[in-house]
């Protein structure tokens, strides 16, 4: 039997920019019909070296071969031309164009006048790549009406039009179902079964020992080790990605032994996401919520910060009911909020970490004559990146630039200057690295020992397991359970999870 020639081979790929050494001898390659995970922690090379590989950036030495052919990539196109096609994590599809129109943008049919599009032919050479891969989509329908998984398959749909061979997803699964997921998965089976060789870059471990064939491992830019995925563990891997061990099954310290409720909610209403929901909040606690997407946890929070508007329901802090109807007003009361989406919510991409620490207390920073003092939010930024452990290469360097996990100690350190006492995580750890992770885990459990209280709202339920003192467990809209950490466990959750009209657990205690 012949052997297959490799669809990409990259030797000795060096890249530097100014003051950084980004690739280091970096080496990777990919059969045809094989899922290849691409790891390692945010900063590690990854995103780098498939830049180098879809001809964004130039290598400046080693060699790259594509089947077998030594070739330097150009551009973008140069790339497509040769087969290689990247599906983002952040999709940029044009939104007020049909699926059809995405699908064939800058290539679209003619009619006979050779000066109108050719719509029918568009749509009928769609619908040909939808049913290819059992996509269940119409070519004529507007972009902006899908989901985000359906957005998805549309861009793999493209991919396959200019007849891919090499297929590079980016965290794939970072904003979809469980559903959606397993039909993601279902579409990469097709596709290696067509010999298209994927690239699979992700962060979630078990996607990665089910889906991939084999693992490359990148650090600090260097390659460090190629594995078969059924030869290995994720605690191999993880060990390799970080050159240490996690412990990552651990349950969280025992509450901060106080009586002092800090929040407490009753009877809140928002729409149909949430329902008649109740809950409290202690002193130094870690509060967990879990549930499956679209239960109504995110929607809960947002209610709670004022940037939703409540239908009804009360909040109290410290014993004492507010009124809280825009984010200002719940900053003024002490809490502060880290969105799911925190490129679009919680940064300003654009201005470097001193604006972006600082943002939420600018009249701490004003001086008698009403102006900004620069050298005191200087002073207050640096203080907060040294406690945050943030890695940048200086207070000017804009936050757009910064790995995820740094991005997110920027936006605790905002909300820490601004000394709020209730801090709502929504999804702490989406698109982070494991060793990024470990990080922002110690920082949540050393706000809980200073005293803060903090909201965990994660869809990973170990890391909700990890984190939690306690855990609500939402279903469509309602809390259908609560757990301490001593009950908790995966298939409890999953219990209530699922449950639609579920009753709690245990029965709240008096916290009036």
């Amino acid at each position: 039997m012949a052997t297959l020639e490799k669809l990409v081979r990259m030797e000795n790929i060096q890249k530097t920019f100014p003051g950084v050494h980004a690739l280091d001898n970096c080496q990777f390659d990919l059969m045809p019909g094989e899922v290849h995970a691409l790891m390692g922690e945010n900063g590690a090379g990854k995103s780098t070296l498939m830049k180098i590989l879809t001809g964004v950036y130039t290598k400046d030495s080693g060699t790259i071969e594509i089947k077998g052919v030594p070739t330097n990539i150009t551009s973008p196109k140069h790339a497509k031309d040769l087969g290689i096609s990247i599906i983002h994590q952040e999709l940029n599809m044009c939104q007020h164009l049909t699926v059809a129109q995405n699908i064939f943008i800058g290539r679209e049919f003619v009619d006979k006048t050779k000066i109108a599009i050719d719509e029918k032919r568009l749509n009928l050479q769609s619908q040909v790549l939808l049913s290819m891969l059992k996509v269940d989509i119409s070519p004529e329908d507007k972009v902006s009406s899908l989901t985000v998984a359906k957005e998805q398959m549309v861009e793999i749909v493209k991919s396959i039009s200019y007849n891919a061979e090499v297929l590079i997803m980016d965290e794939p699964t970072a904003s979809l179902t469980t559903s959606e997921i397993e039909k993601l998965f279902e579409i990469i089976e097709y596709l290696k079964k067509k010999n298209v060789g994927i690239v699979y870059i992700s962060h979630r471990m078990d996607e990665i020992m089910r889906i991939a064939d084999r693992i490359t491992v990148m650090r600090d830019g260097q390659y460090i080790k190629t594995v078969k995925a059924a030869d290995t563990n994720i605690n191999e891997i993880i060990k390799m990605m970080i050159g240490r061990e996690l412990k990552g099954n651990l349950k969280p310290e025992g509450i901060v032994s106080s009586t002092e409720t800090v929040l407490e909610v009753k009877n809140l209403n928002r729409g149909k996401q949430v329902n008649d929901v109740s809950f409290y909040l202690k002193k130094g606690e870690v509060l967990g919520f879990a549930g499956l997407m679209g239960a109504g946890r995110t929607e809960t929070a947002r209610a709670i910060f004022g940037a939703d508007k409540l239908d009804s329901g009360e909040v109290y802090i410290k014993g004492r009911k507010v009124h809280i109807i825009s984010p200002e007003d719940a900053v003024k009361h002490g809490i502060g909020y880290l969105s799911e989406d925190r490129k679009k919510f919680g940064l300003a991409l654009g201005l470097d970490v001193v604006t972006n620490s600082v943002l939420a207390s600018y009249e701490k920073f004003v001086n008698r004559f009403g102006l900004i003092d620069s050298k005191k939010c200087n002073e207050r930024a640096k203080e907060m990146v040294d406690k945050m452990g943030t890695k940048t290469p200086s207070l000017n360097q804009k936050v757009k630039n910064l790995s995820g996990g740094n991005q997110q100690k920027v936006i605790i350190g905002k909300w820490l200057i601004r000394d709020c006492d209730i801090l709502i995580f929504d999804e702490p750890t989406r698109g982070i690295d494991v060793g990024a992770k470990s990080e922002i885990y110690k920082l949540i459990e050393e706000l809980a020992r200073s005293g803060r209280s903090v909201i965990v709202i994660s869809s990973e339920l170990p890391e909700v397991i990890r984190l939690s003192h306690r855990i609500y467990v939402m279903c469509e809209g309602r809390i259908t359970g609560e757990l301490t950490s001593e009950e908790v466990t995966q298939e409890n959750i999953m219990t209530f999870a699922t449950m639609r009209q579920g009753v709690i657990t245990k029965k709240e205690e008096s916290v009036s």
